[in-house]
């Protein structure tokens, strides 16, 4: 993995940046459609713990790419700053965990990193343009989460 690499997009007609800068004991990954650093969330999970292979592609979608189960014994640590609503502290922890594994899964094919060091996840996403009246993503959610995780996966990917 690069040291530090950036990328931005526009994913559902808002910016999106996204850095990721890895450290000796640690990786951080900020996510930002606001240009600040966000909530921040601490994923960690032992190296013993094995991680869950991807599931298989869908063959109504042979195009996407599936994303790595998040395993059970992963462990998150909110860091700084905390989410307006239990919906969207919900939201953010799906975001660090699927990130985390990304990450680990992506380091354990390259052969570079033999440890699992823990990934720090910094969260400031712009609200959605779609009223949250219940617990349901809405389709702006899981458009963005799909752009940040294959924005994600591009950086890592980079040699």
């Amino acid at each position: 993995m690069l040291q530090t690499a950036t990328i931005a997009r526009e994913i559902d007609g808002v910016q999106t940046d996204v850095l990721i800068q890895a450290f000796a004991d640690r990786i951080l990954v900020l996510v930002t459609q606001l240009g600040k650093v966000g909530s921040l969330i601490q994923a960690s999970m032992p190296s013993t713990m094995p991680l869950l292979p991807a599931p298989p592609p869908d063959p109504e979608q042979p195009n996407v790419l599936p994303l790595p189960v998040p395993p059970p014994s992963l462990q998150l640590t909110p860091l700084l700053g905390s989410a307006p609503s239990e919906r969207i502290q919900t939201l953010h922890s799906l975001y660090a965990s699927q990130i985390a594994t990304l990450v680990w899964t992506l380091e354990e094919a390259s052969v570079l990193e033999t440890d699992r060091r823990p990934v720090i996840v910094g969260i400031a996403l712009a609200k959605s343009p779609e009223p949250a009246h219940s617990s349901e993503l809405s389709d702006h959610d899981r458009t963005v989460f799909r752009g940040v995780m294959d924005l994600v996966r591009e950086l890592i990917s980079r040699k």
